[in-house]
């Protein structure tokens, strides 16, 4: 039986899913604009990777976790499990979970602002990437077996990541001006 997580899986399907985004843009680029298509095609693909990253299990055999033995609702100790507490910028997962959102939030903005609708646009997808979020929170507690847990935190943590992901796409937006990029 082939392995269903680890470390060597998530780098496989971040890579195929890269080069199919990759595709995706050379595709778009004739009809959006070269900065709009690699965009719009990056965000997609963060939202892959996103999930990739907190969705495929750590280890290649993770084993069973029985339905007792999994938890039955989020952790809503803020700070969680992390042993810094409540940071924002600590090392290791919270920080993770921070850098994670980042990218997405960033192309989102970059591939928006090429309409006038982006004003629009960009608050929506900001509220769409905390609904993700939460979805991945919700199924990585549906999911005991990915062996993940649910937690407040991670929330947190991924929304301040796309609240920074705004304003590094709107500093982005305004050094590149992906309106000026002619189709």
């Amino acid at each position: 039986m082939a392995p269903a997580g680890g470390i060597e899986v998530m780098l496989l399907l971040i890579g195929v899913s890269g080069v199919i985004f990759a595709l995706v843009a050379l595709v778009l680029r004739d009809k959006v604009g070269t900065v709009s298509a690699w965009a719009i095609a990056g965000f997609w693909w963060s939202l892959v990777v996103i999930a990739v990253v907190t969705l495929v299990p750590t280890e290649a055999d993770v084993g069973i976790v029985s339905a007792e033995g999994r938890m039955t609702s989020c952790s809503t100790d803020i700070g969680g499990p992390a042993p810094e507490g409540f940071w924002i910028f600590a090392g290791g997962q919270r920080l993770l979970n921070t850098v994670l959102f980042i990218p997405a939030a960033a192309l989102l903005v970059l591939g928006a602002s090429r309409w006038r609708i982006g004003w629009v646009l960009v608050p929506l997808g900001l509220v769409g990437l905390a609904a993700y979020s939460v979805a991945i929170e919700l199924t990585q507690l549906e999911l005991a077996r990915i062996d993940r847990a649910c937690d407040l935190t991670d929330v947190v943590d991924n929304v301040s990541g796309a609240l920074i992901g705004v304003g590094v796409g709107v500093v982005l937006m305004v050094l590149i001006r992906p309106w000026q990029h002619r189709r």
